[in-house]
Order: C-alpha cells, then sequence, then structure tokens
C-alpha cells in the first residue's frame, strides 16, 4: 500500500537513485531497450534514472566525434548536465553515443526531472487549487474522458499508471484520504468501472476481466478473439459492449502519430461489427456491421439495451454520431451535417441518458459549439463557445449545472491564441456558456489530451496533464481557492 496525505508537498514514496539526482529517464518505446548500456555508468537510461536530450548532444551539430561526460550537480540544481566533449572515442562509446543521437532525433520522449512536480498548489492565474492525484514514481494517466472511473459513490477513482517492468497497471485512489493502492498487474488496458457496482472491467491481452475494487478479487469474464476490443459496460451490468475488425491487413498504430494512421484505416474501409458479451456466461453476440471504422462505444448511463457511437474518420467527411439497440435494432444517426466542412464529434452522454452530447463546428474552425440532442424527441440544444474556449473534449457534471473543456493549443483546429486553460461553463438563462478559466496549461503539451471529467460531487475537475515534465493525474478545484500560494 502506498499512502499520501492530503495536502502533503512530497509522498512518503522512497525516490529511486535517479530520483534523488533529480532526473528520469527513458526506454526506447519500441524496443523497451535502454539506449545506453554499461559502458556510460553513471548516465543511466533507465526510465527512473537519467534522461539524455538534444541539448545534450550540441556537439554532433558540427559533426564532431561526442561523448557524453556528467558533469558534477550544482547545488540547487534538480539535473545533471551532460556535457558534449568532442574527442576520439572508444568504438563502444561511439556507437552508444550515435543510438543516442538517432533516438534522440527519430522522436524519443524525454521525462523531465521528477523534483519538478509539484503536490499541491494555487494556481496563480486563476485563484484555483491544483492537486497532483497521481503521487507515484512513473507515468500516469486518468481515463478518457467519457470512460467512468469511479465508484459509486464517488469514493474512489481508478487510474493507470506505468513503471519499469510494469507497465499500464490500474491504482485506485481514495479521494478523501489519497490512499493510493495497486488495483492490476501490468499490461491491462481499456478499464472502465461499472455504474452500479464496485466492478471494473478491463482487458489482459484477449481476457476480459472484472476485478473488485476493494477485495481485489478477479475472475476472467471471457476469453475474447484476438483483435476484439471492448469500452464500455451497460448499466444493469449485463453486457459488454465492443468492436472488431472482421480482417484484412492490420494498419499498425502503436507508438505511431495519429497523422500517420488516422486517415489510412478511414480510408481502409475494412469492415468492422459491433458486438456484446453477456457477463454471466461470457457469451458473445454480433450485432451490427459496418463497412468502415466505428468507434466511441458508449452504453447510456441509465438505458441498459442503448448504445452510442461513431463513424470514425476525418470528421467533415463523416456523419459521425450514432445510436443503436444491443439487438441490432433502431439504428438512429443522431446529427446530419447541414454544410460543407461541417464537423461534429467527441460525443458523450449526459448523466440522465437523456442527452447526447458534442463539439459542433459550422464550418470546422469557424463557429464552435457545445451542442446537444435530446434521445426522446431529437429536439437540440446548441451553445455557442468562443474560439479561445474551445475545447478538445468536453465533460458534464452529473448534477447536469455545469460543463468542463479541456482547452487546446494554438496547432490545433480552432487555432486558438489563448486556449491552453481547463474551463468551467455555466449555462446562462438566455441561452449562452459562462466560461471561468481553472487551470493554466500553457506549459502542456497536447499531444497529449486532458480529458477532462468532473468528480460526482462536482468539486473537483480531473484531467491529465504534463506541464511538469511526465504525464500526471491532476485535480482543479471548482471553486477558488482561499488564501496565496501554496
Amino acid at each position: 500500500m502506498i499512502k499520501i496525505k492530503k495536502g502533503a508537498q512530497s509522498s512518503s514514496l522512497s525516490p529511486s537513485e535517479g530520483e534523488r539526482a533529480g532526473v528520469r529517464g527513458w526506454r526506447d518505446s519500441g524496443t523497451g531497450v535502454s539506449p545506453v548500456s554499461s559502458c556510460l555508468t553513471k548516465v543511466t537510461c533507465e526510465r527512473d534514472a537519467r534522461a539524455i536530450t538534444a541539448e545534450h548532444l550540441e556537439g554532433s551539430r558540427y559533426g564532431l566525434p561526442l561523448t557524453l561526460i556528467p558533469s558534477p550537480l550544482p547545488k540547487g540544481r534538480g539535473r545533471p548536465a551532460l556535457t558534449p566533449f568532442p574527442t576520439a572515442l572508444p568504438a563502444c562509446l561511439t556507437f552508444l553515443a550515435a543510438c543516442v543521437l538517432a533516438l534522440t532525433l527519430s522522436g524519443c520522449r524525454t521525462v523531465q526531472p521528477a523534483a519538478t512536480l509539484r503536490d499541491d498548489w494555487i494556481d496563480s492565474r486563476t485563484g484555483h487549487r491544483v492537486v497532483r492525484l497521481s503521487q507515484l514514481p512513473g507515468e500516469s494517466e486518468s481515463f478518457y474522458f467519457h470512460q467512468n472511473a469511479y465508484a459509486p459513490g464517488g469514493d474512489t477513482m481508478v487510474f493507470e499508471n506505468s513503471q519499469p517492468g510494469a507497465t499500464n497497471r490500474l491504482y485506485t485512489i481514495e479521494l478523501a484520504t489519497r490512499r493510493i493502492e495497486p488495483l492490476t498487474d501490468r499490461e491491462v488496458r481499456q478499464g472502465f468501472v461499472a455504474h452500479g457496482s464496485r466492478n471494473i472491467y478491463y482487458q489482459r491481452s484477449n481476457e476480459l476481466c472484472v476485478t473488485h475494487l476493494d477485495t481485489k478479487a478477479t475472475r476472467v469474464v471471457a476469453t475474447l478473439p484476438k483483435g476484439w476490443q471492448v469500452s464500455t459496460v451497460n448499466a444493469n451490468e449485463t453486457l459488454i459492449a465492443g468492436t472488431f475488425v472482421e480482417g484484412g491487413r492490420k494498419i499498425e498504430t502503436s507508438g505511431r502519430p495519429k497523422s500517420e494512421w488516422f486517415s489510412k484505416i478511414y480510408e481502409s474501409k475494412q469492415p468492422q461489427q459491433l458486438f456484446t458479451v453477456e457477463i454471466a456466461t461470457g457469451k458473445t453476440n454480433s450485432f451490427h456491421r459496418h463497412e468502415g471504422w466505428m468507434g466511441h462505444i458508449q452504453f447510456s448511463p441509465t438505458d441498459a439495451t442503448l448504445l452510442m457511437f461513431c463513424h470514425e474518420g476525418p470528421w467533415h467527411l463523416v456523419d459521425r454520431i450514432w445510436q443503436i439497440r444491443t439487438d441490432g435494432s433502431a439504428l438512429r444517426l443522431m446529427h446530419a451535417r447541414t454544410m460543407p466542412m461541417e464537423i461534429a464529434g467527441h460525443e458523450f452522454w449526459s448523466w440522465d441518458g437523456k442527452t447526447a452530447w458534442f463539439d459542433l463546428q459550422t464550418p470546422k474552425g469557424q463557429k464552435f459549439w457545445l451542442a446537444g440532442v435530446e434521445v426522446a424527441t431529437g429536439k437540440t440544444t446548441r451553445y455557442e463557445i468562443e474560439r479561445n474556449q474551445w475545447s478538445v473534449h468536453f465533460n458534464q457534471s452529473r448534477d447536469q449545472k455545469y460543463f468542463a473543456g479541456d482547452g487546446g493549443g494554438t496547432n490545433m483546429v480552432a487555432k486558438a491564441t489563448d486556449g491552453k486553460w481547463i474551463w468551467l461553463f455555466t449555462p446562462q438563462a438566455d441561452g449562452t456558456l459562462r466560461g471561468e478559466r481553472l487551470a493554466d496549461m500553457s506549459k502542456h503539451d497536447y499531444l497529449l489530451e486532458p480529458n477532462v471529467n468532473f468528480t460526482p460531487d462536482g468539486k473537483w475537475i480531473v484531467f491529465r496533464g504534463n506541464f511538469d515534465g511526465s504525464p500526471q493525474v491532476y485535480a482543479v478545484e471548482v471553486s477558488k481557492a482561499k488564501g496565496g500560494q501554496k
């Protein structure tokens, strides 16, 4: 068990030798191999040791042989300098230095010093309190924005953490005390908590598993065929739903930027099917086939047989948002495009199951809306969003009084000049939204999408952030804090 006191500035975790030095390193994401071997005994590239970045390879710009020499750690500084020293190298070091340079320039992600990770502070630009929930070694992420991560009652949240030798492991955090406990073994994916019980469902390779959040009791619900992926549990916890590709050439996505594979998958038009798994028996049933890419599978939080999904692909080319019954009936398009380059997406359910909400742009990059369609009547609601308030994802509080947004970078669809914020939106009587900035995301790299969600009590907004270096899970308090900088 790992215990962390509420509001503490540092955890009781014992830092690794590398963390005591104030730095953290990396392994090659494709091979899992540390690119520098014991030939450089003082420059260890383990994930909890030292990071080597392009700034340390300055000498290579001039075509000079390069030796990486650890400089003494200056007092009060968090990272030892690695000084480029042009010289003749032994063959081992020449090869290793070349490997480091190649890996760095090919996009190897580096992680900032662990010493820079803040635990609890008042945002100086907004006056709201921000806390780091994932006070663990390694990298952590909260769940995707529409996946439920909370136990009934809202006392416990689940998140994902990766450390050397233990990647993609689920942990629980008791929100009142911030006590953290490991929940699963390594290499799990697609976690989602049931709405009515303290069970979490996830995949471990081809096994669909369920684990109780408190007892940790685990069983295999079903062994699925290779390539079948689940992503949602229904309201009465009788069915799990997911999708699979029927066949054809697999398009590789792992470890590659979205820009390389997104359009390729869409253009391939590989047939996919929706399927369910009976939780009691493990029996599977395919109930809808589409000549193309399907994603964002989400059960209604209140209707056990109603599923929302999307036709994936470039948003301006697809009518994206659909609903269907689990017997294959009542297939329905929730929003049809009305003009060239109109886009709609990143859909999510209201907590009462009555409305499908989504990001709407008419046309793309010009006019921005948070839009909703009532399931029963088809009635549409639109809240206009300012360019700087546009967000990669929106979400709603469980009492449905507020929305949240996670902002966006300058290179994203809105091309916002001041859009890197965590936002709170309050619907007004005149049909508009009042936006309030809660957390400064100016140093966040939006290649990691923040994926905002409200805690069940509505008092905090949870999100992913890398503004202090490595990906971590944070929460910003909805109410403005009293007092000064923490």
